[in-house]
């Protein structure tokens, strides 16, 4: 998966025990990293070109200890307008562990400030997309863990500037091959550079193949050469489906109107007002997360498959996506966030193979760690009879904190009690209006429904296959003979107390679409939490509980046929159907008619019980799409998470698009 680099130190220095090489020059690292990177891709004058709202993408080859990201975003800071903001994506197959960056870093001093933020982010960093967000959302940074041949053909985004970077050639000549080269030239934007330290003459050879105009220039002091240049011969980019392309994006004023006030919305709402957008965020209740997101406790943590199917890599990136909005929104409200962990517990021997498989697939040992039933006892605080793994990261969360946290910003403008009925779209002002029961709610250039499985209730959306599930969450009072630690996960959760109550659940009603309370629901969660513990289920007297009077919540969760949330743009489902009406008959036709999308319209639902992990990764997605912006996943996931694919994939095989209900 990701296992962290090796270092050794030699005279303070960091050093890669596997490529047998320094990370930077011992006496001028930074000094080195302006002259090869900064100034040999004209980075200060064209960042002070920047237009208001401009996003420069840097692309880089080896992030190793973050050197390079700091330098640049300092010199962003230094010359770009102040409304331009930066995308940096990077690729490590070996992250440095938290406490050897921190070591690296403060070898730099005047990186301080920046190095800090990103410190304060930097995490267990399993395979995949990592995404961070600095100086309140001026600056992003992708961070791609595992190969660069096989994490640059995922990177969904163009870039301006390459950073070609990594231990020598000759002592990690796998990061120097003509494929990463045509794939740089592949993912690079009309004009861009590269600069880079060496200039091996098979680097410059295979730079050369791949469309770049290369020159040696002098290098940094005692190093004679360098090298630099700019794609002058674009590649042909690979064949991708239009339907799964992006919309073009050419908003003037940037408004958008974000239906629905629950973790999705507000997400959706905080990266979009991040970017200078001014969001009307609508909801129809009187206060914001009064649906799925109204808990008093949910849980941030992952059921992962040892096989990494395309819902796991979404978990893995919004895991730790998701803790790093928490540490910057909810930092200081320790009875709304704790992270305490999480003990996944096996219930059965098929689940105790599972977790094994999962423990042994490489996973960094501060994300994830199989520990016995002895060991989940003394983490929990309770006596546990199941083995199970333990996410440290981890923890439980009040999503209505979230919320309110991520729409209280000056560009959000909060609208309750205010449930849109109809939304219609103005060819000729190319704006949106949703009106409601008493006229117009608000305007925008785009619309972003995240509204659950409500979310089909428009014209537009209606043949989105969304459905309703019920789920009940119960309550019980904290005890001082059950001392929970961390939440525990197995068939349900349940959480350490909050404000002198414990959550626990939740139930899954296939039956029920109403939010009354049932003791039977009940009845269910007090006998997964004794299945779970039975210590537990004694201390907190669980088995006199009232299942009549108990105290609870309901709510309706979203979700999709194959699980994972609808998150993107929405094309015209009948006009999609006419446009690629081949693949009825050939499936593997690569048609390249551009899809009809509906401007501006886009959704971000689905999340069903995993809405605190993903929601939020997918306001990220939404903004990068409206931006322009590398997106924070990889481009196969962009794809699987599409709304348009229910439809295509009814149409390839001969079906009519439509709802799947219950």
């Amino acid at each position: 998966m990701s296992p962290t680099a090796t270092l050794a130190w030699q005279d303070g220095q960091p050093y890669s025990e596997a490529f047998g090489d320094v990370y930077f020059a011992r006496a001028s690292g930074l000094a080195e990293t302006r002259h090869v990177f900064l100034d040999h891709n004209r980075l200060p004058g064209r960042f002070a070109a920047l237009a208001e709202g401009e996003v420069f993408t840097i692309g880089e080859t080896g992030f190793g200890t973050g050197l390079n990201f700091l330098a640049a975003w300092q010199c962003f800071a230094e010359y770009a307008p102040e409304g331009a903001r930066l995308a940096f994506a990077s690729v490590e197959k070996y992250p440095l562990a938290r406490d050897d960056l921190i070591r690296a870093l403060a070898l730099w001093p005047e990186l301080a400030e920046l190095s800090e933020q990103l410190i304060n982010q930097y995490r267990s960093l399993p395979a995949g997309f990592h995404r961070f967000v600095f100086d309140k959302g001026r600056v992003t940074l992708t961070l791609m863990v595992g190969d660069a041949l096989e994490r640059y053909p995922e990177l969904d985004g163009q870039v301006d500037a390459w950073f070609l970077d990594g231990f020598a050639p000759s002592r990690n000549p796998e990061m120097w091959r003509p494929e990463l080269f045509a794939l740089m030239a592949e993912k690079s934007a009309p004009g861009a550079t590269f600069s880079t330290f060496t200039s091996a003459s098979f680097v410059c050879r295979g730079l050369a193949d791949a469309g770049f105009a290369v020159e040696k220039v002098p290098g940094y002091r005692h190093k004679r050469e360098m090298s630099r240049g700019v794609l002058t011969t674009p590649s042909e980019s690979a064949w991708r489906a239009p339907w799964y392309g992006r919309p073009a994006s050419n908003f003037k004023d940037k408004t958008v109107v974000v239906v629905g006030g629950g973790i999705a919305g507000a997400s959706t709402a905080a990266s979009l007002a991040a970017r200078g957008w001014r969001v009307t965020l609508l909801e129809r209740h009187d206060a914001l997360a009064r649906e799925g997101s109204g808990n008093p406790q949910g849980v941030l943590y992952a059921k992962l498959s040892p096989h990494f199917t395309p819902l796991t890599w979404l978990l893995l990136a919004g895991m730790g996506y998701s803790r790093r909005v928490l540490d910057r929104y909810l930092a200081d409200a320790s009875d709304c966030w704790q992270p305490c962990g999480v003990l996944q517990l096996a219930f059965d021997d098929a689940e105790t193979k599972r977790l094994k498989g999962l423990a042994e697939a490489g996973f960094p040992q501060d994300f994830l760690r199989f520990v016995t039933a002895a060991e989940a006892g003394d983490i929990a605080g309770v006596p546990l009879e199941q083995d199970g793994l333990f996410f440290s990261e981890a923890g439980w969360l009040n999503p209505s904190a979230l919320v309110a946290a991520l729409a209280n910003h000056p560009d959000i403008t909060v609208r309750t009690a205010s449930g849109v009925l109809e939304l219609d779209h103005d060819e000729a002002n190319g704006l949106w209006t949703a009106r409601g029961s008493d006229g117009t709610l608000a305007v925008g250039e785009a619309v972003v429904l995240c509204q659950a499985a409500d979310t089909v209730r428009f014209a537009a959306t209606a043949h989105l296959p969304l459905k309703a599930i019920r789920g009940q969450v119960s309550e019980l009072p904290e005890s001082e003979k059950a001392p929970l630690k961390t939440v525990l996960c197995g068939e349900g959760y349940i959480a350490p107390a909050r404000r002198g109550r414990h959550t626990l659940g939740a139930s899954f009603n296939f039956e029920r679409r109403d939010t009354e309370l049932s003791a039977d629901e009940h009845a269910g969660n007090l006998a997964m939490l004794a299945k779970l513990s039975p210590v537990l289920f004694e201390g907190l007297d669980a088995g006199s509980a009232n299942v009549e009077k108990l105290a609870g919540r309901v709510a309706l969760r979203a979700t999709t046929p194959d699980y994972l949330p609808l998150v993107g743009p929405v094309a015209d489902a009948t006009r999609l159907a006419e446009v690629y009406s081949p693949l009825a008959n050939d499936a593997t036709q690569k048609l390249t008619d551009p899809a009809p999308w509906l401007p501006g319209l886009y959704v971000n639902a689905g999340h069903g019980a995993r809405g605190m992990v993903t929601a939020p990764l997918a306001g990220e997605m939404i903004a990068g799409y409206l931006e322009n912006e590398p997106m924070p996943v990889s481009r196969a996931l962009v794809d699987a998470l599409s709304p348009n694919r229910f439809a295509i994939r009814a149409l390839m095989r001969g079906k009519k698009a439509g709802k799947t209900r219950d």
